[in-house]
């Protein structure tokens, strides 16, 4: 026996359903494409900031990122605090990275000079 929540589940959607599902599905994919592109450029800032010994975290750059993205999110239609929660994830991930650059940097020098002859 068919419940009512069975039979929804093997039902095909309203036409309207399916192509708003559609939209969201192409949004999430430019989503993702446009974190690894944001990636990509984060990781050739944690190798920079490696090789000029700068710290992994620059508090006073996410401070601006932050006040800029609450101005985009509310001038968007946006709530300002999940945009900033959802950079605030990103800001520390990109973090992590860059401590994890700054070892893997570091750690090359150190084999470097040591196996270089005098």
């Amino acid at each position: 026996m068919m419940t009512d929540q069975s039979r929804h589940n093997t039902e095909e959607p309203p036409p309207q359903l399916r192509e708003a599902r559609l939209t969201i599905d192409n949004i999430d994919a430019a989503l993702v494409h446009l974190l690894a592109e944001r990636f990509k450029c984060t990781q050739r800032v944690g190798y920079l900031k490696a090789e000029l010994d700068l710290p992994p975290s620059d508090p006073a750059r996410e401070d601006e990122q932050i006040a800029r993205l609450r101005q985009l999110a509310q001038e968007s239609g946006l709530d300002p605090v999940f945009a900033e929660k959802f950079l605030r994830f990103i800001v520390d991930e990109v973090i992590h990275h860059h401590v994890d650059i700054r070892h893997e940097v570091h750690r090359d020098e150190t084999v470097d000079n040591e196996g270089a002859l005098d």
